[in-house]
């Protein structure tokens, strides 16, 4: 739970308020767009989403955002897919954070010890690979992918950078003296991590959890782009961008839409995160 100066300084922190205010119109659109959408989001139409010369017509009464190069109702296609972009970003976000959040605590609780030395070399080994060239691979290697095998895919291998920032934060919280004293009197070790240390850490967690949503939104953005995402005909944010490239300057909505998404959602999730980390700092004045 916030204090009272964790909660006055998100109260006027007009960055967090602001990345709030984004996440829950994103939230809104996601759930309420293909309501709005007078069309299904795989429902071409050649009768009205046609223009005279055979190319997709622009935004209208009809179709608020336009259609694609398939006639298809960009604002229902860019609404499902928001839905299944933010599944996918938050699930794989849980699956890392509970990942990284078990082997920070237990390397650093054991620090300095084989434990530790194994967990951690096992991080300096997949950090020498990089993100999304990581995820790639494994996704090229899939024949057929889902959405399923794109969040685990993504949550398998997210966890590092989350472990390295929790074993710090458990090493500085194993050091105080009420986690002594409980130590000291016999509670057993992992009482002591659920008791005293994760609730002491929770707060990077939330932190570290909340920017790695945006991440995510991206890995899963440029794993569609570059085809190795979910299979069409679902529609993800990525494949409409790669689909819409060659038509920018004739419907620069096609390309727009799913680019100006991404990009609120990332800023959104990213100004959340960066609130809540001076929100819940104990350090900060």
């Amino acid at each position: 739970m916030l204090d009272s100066r964790a909660r006055a300084r998100l109260t006027r922190d007009r960055a967090v308020l602001a990345g709030a205010a984004i996440v829950a119109a994103l939230l809104v659109f996601v759930l309420v767009g293909p309501l709005l959408a007078r069309h299904g989001p795989l429902e071409s139409d050649f009768a009205h989403g046609v223009s005279p010369d055979d190319m997709p017509v622009g935004p209208s009464a009809e179709f608020l955002l336009g259609t694609d190069r398939m006639f298809r109702d960009v604002l229902a296609r860019l609404a499902c897919a928001g839905r299944l972009s933010l599944l996918i970003a938050v699930s794989a976000t849980t699956i890392a954070t509970v990942l990284g959040a078990t082997v920070g605590i237990v390397a650093g609780w054991y620090e300095g010890t084989p434990i530790d030395g194994v967990l951690m070399r096992v991080v300096d080994v997949m950090l020498a690979f990089p993100f999304l060239l990581l995820v790639m691979a494994i996704g090229a290697a899939i024949d057929r992918t889902s959405a399923a095998t794109i969040l685990v895919t993504l949550g398998a291998t997210g966890w590092l950078g989350t472990a390295r920032v929790l074993r710090a934060k458990t090493i500085q919280v194993r050091s105080l003296e009420y986690v002594e004293a409980s130590r000291a009197i016999g509670q057993s070790t992992v009482g002591v991590m659920f008791k005293h240390v994760l609730p002491n850490i929770s707060g990077t967690l939330i932190v570290t959890a909340t920017i790695q949503v945006a991440q995510m939104i991206i890995a899963d953005s440029v794993l569609s782009y570059l085809g190795v995402g979910v299979a069409p005909p679902t529609p993800t944010w990525g494949r409409m961008l790669f689909e819409g490239q060659d038509y920018y300057l004739v419907a620069p909505w096609i390309v727009a839409a799913p680019a100006a998404a991404i990009l609120l959602a990332v800023w959104g999730f990213n100004m959340l995160g960066e609130g809540l980390r001076d929100a819940l700092d104990p350090y900060e004045v």
